[in-house]
């Protein structure tokens, strides 16, 4: 197939498909996917469904059973990237970029949909203020997190055993219903009041209550409804007067009427609505069939799920996926239960970390560690005369060629010598090297260009940056590179060689994990180290040793003030900080050394490179095979 055929075939959307006692079942991702597609009328993908046992492949024909009645399909190309990721994915026709993980599908979706078929819905608006929704990842959003994984997962979980959970809500249910009574926010919030407030005094008025009660359908929807369908069409609305009456303009802001929620995010049906409603339609379902007394405990979540079927178009949607909305009816007799008798804090226990309070400086954690005989270790540079042959390449290899400033492109050209350098060292023909956290793809792309015989995948959840880094590696004709936008839990793939230059915060550590779960080697450069908290996945000190030694409080004291070694600061300063990076990262490497790793800490060269200039490498041992 050559590339114009490609550009002419529409990307492939692949979902994942579960064998539950030999019938096939739609997982709830996947489910979550095609509501998106049928509400937003979406004809810009292939639609494939693939079986997470067998490995069968259907096209989405409009509903299971129709789709599997036809015979498995054998597609001409293999699943290549995709097979490397957790569904749902996205593979572009020429199969070098993809994108995996339901948010990151969803917003896909949404953004191609409306390039592809401008109409008179605005898709866009389903992204919400400034297109953020659910865009922040889920490794460091709650609330992304509480949507995309929690809930899903807490639902399936479930359906399957609802007659024994039914009257355990689950907390991401519990969490949910407690978001749902926070205040509206939005940035005309005043207007919008004083619009409420107008439209309650003309309901109140003995014209209107007449004409309610000779025709009941005549109702008019309220301000918070009307504002968001009109946030929905592309269509021009008519604004109410902006001048309000002169009693309306007078009230004090504090005494108007507060805006109801209507939707998750607020005032508007955003993706988050449509990421919820196929999870929440099937677990009322359950509570109404099973335990319909435990509805009474989720007033808000109910409301919300009948406010969602007034937006139009999402019953005709839900009917096409087999969902039938319904308005769920608790049993009068309400039997409290301990499980779910209200929404206290030992039932909605706060996730959040810690905020420690930082008094006084570092010495005391330094030298409580010193007095346990953990100090840090420098391993010697190998090669610190080493670099990159930047005039063998292309121009458009080098990052001095992009928008950064010259002092920082010779900088950023120092710091891949680094990385580069390690790798050349670790590297066989025909090796799969992943450079997570590309960025922009400075170091994927020189690693292509130096490794013509290696794969190189660059895991990345920013698609504007993913895209940049593809167009500068189709201009330099690379075939041996891919491009991944995920978040770093969806890339499940095999591989030999990890790569992240300036992993920021939490995500060094993911990466590290991610390489010693697959049984490859690692070159890291750990950044923003003041960033590093307890998340659901990393808690801190991450090693025995450490943690015998200091308290979260302690270990977030050196995380601090490694995060203290940029140029403008003092030398005594820089030097305290440049210890407490190598105290923070000997942490991090210990795990691995238990895995039998042999793990260095050395210090980029020149050192002025970067204030974040560690470099962490680590081999693993004999018996490590690579796995995915």
């Amino acid at each position: 197939m050559d590339d114009s055929e490609k550009r002419r075939m529409p990307d492939s959307l692949y979902l994942e498909m579960s064998a539950e006692s030999k019938e096939h079942v739609l997982p709830l991702h996947s489910s979550i996917t095609l509501f998106l597609l049928s509400y937003c009328e979406s004809k810009s993908f292939r639609v494939i469904l693939l079986s997470a046992k067998s490995g069968d492949q259907w096209t989405w024909v409009g509903d299971l059973s129709s789709t599997l009645a036809a015979n498995p399909i054998q597609l001409p190309e293999p699943l290549g990237v995709v097979g490397a990721c957790r569904l749902p994915a996205v593979l572009e026709a020429d199969g070098m970029f993809c994108r995996a993980g339901l948010a990151v599908v969803l917003r896909h979706v949404i953004q191609r949909t409306s390039k592809d078929k401008p109409g008179h819905l605005n898709l866009t608006s389903l992204l919400g203020f400034k297109n953020t929704c659910l865009k922040a990842c889920a490794e460091v959003s709650k609330w992304t997190r509480l949507c995309e994984i929690d809930i899903p997962s807490a639902v399936g979980e479930h359906l399957c055993n609802p007659t024994e959970q039914a009257l355990c809500i689950p907390p991401a249910l519990l969490h949910l219903e407690k978001r749902l009574d926070e205040p509206v926010k939005v940035h005309n919030d005043d207007k919008l009041r004083r619009q409420k407030l107008q439209q309650q005094a003309i309901n109140s008025s003995p014209s209107t209550l007449k004409e309610e009660r000779s025709n009941p359908a005549a109702k008019p929807c309220g301000v918070e409804l009307s504002a968001a369908l009109a946030k929905l069409t592309t269509d021009e609305v008519p604004d109410a007067a902006t001048k309000r009456p002169p009693d309306i303009r007078r009230v004090k802001t504090t005494h108007l009427p507060k805006l109801e929620r209507h939707f998750a995010e607020g005032l508007y049906f955003t993706l988050t609505d449509v990421v919820l409603l196929p999870c929440i339609h099937q677990y009322l379902c359950s509570l109404q069939k099973h335990a319909p007394h435990a509805l009474a405990r989720l007033p808000l979540l109910v409301r919300w799920y009948c406010h969602v079927q007034d937006v139009p178009g999402v019953r005709k949607a839900a009917e096409t996926c087999g969902m039938t909305l319904f308005t769920p009816q608790p049993s009068e007799s309400v039997m409290l239960t301990p499980e779910i008798s209200t929404l206290n804090e030992l039932e909605l226990e706060d996730t959040q970390p810690e905020k420690v309070p930082f008094v006084g400086g570092p010495r005391p954690t330094l030298t409580k560690l010193k007095e346990n005989g953990v100090e840090a270790v420098y391993s010697p540079h190998p090669c610190p005369s080493w670099t990159v042959p930047w005039e063998d390449f292309p121009t458009a290899v080098n990052p001095t060629t992009g928008e950064m400033s010259d002092t920082r492109a010779i900088r950023k050209c120092q710091q891949i010598n680094n990385l580069v350098s390690m790798v050349t060292e670790l590297v066989h023909p025909g090796n799969t090297v992943v450079d997570f956290c590309s960025g922009g793809g400075h170091v994927g792309i020189v690693l292509a260009s130096m490794l013509p015989q290696c794969q190189v995948i660059l895991v990345e959840n920013k698609e504007e940056s993913l895209v940049r880094a593809r167009e500068r590696s189709i201009t330099l004709n690379l075939t041996n590179i891919s491009f991944i936008q995920t978040n770093l839990d969806y890339y499940i793939g095999a591989f030999h060689i990890g790569v992240a230059l300036h992993a920021c915060g939490v995500a060094t550590d993911m990466v590290l994990q991610r390489c010693v779960q697959a049984g490859a080697a690692f070159v890291i450069s750990p950044c923003c180290y003041g960033f590093i908290q307890n998340t659901q996945k990393f808690t801190f000190p991450r090693s025995q040793l450490f943690s015998k030694i200091l308290d979260y409080k302690e270990h977030m004291i050196l995380c601090r003030f490694a995060d203290q070694t940029a140029v403008t600061l003092p030398e005594e300063r820089r030097v305290i900080g440049k210890t407490c990076m190598g105290l923070v990262d000997l942490d991090r490497c210990w795990p691995a050394e238990s895995r039998g790793y042999t793990v260095k800490v050395m210090t980029m060269e020149p050192e002025s490179c970067s204030p974040k200039n560690n470099m962490l490498v680590g081999q693993p041992g004999q018996k490590h095979t690579i796995s995915g």
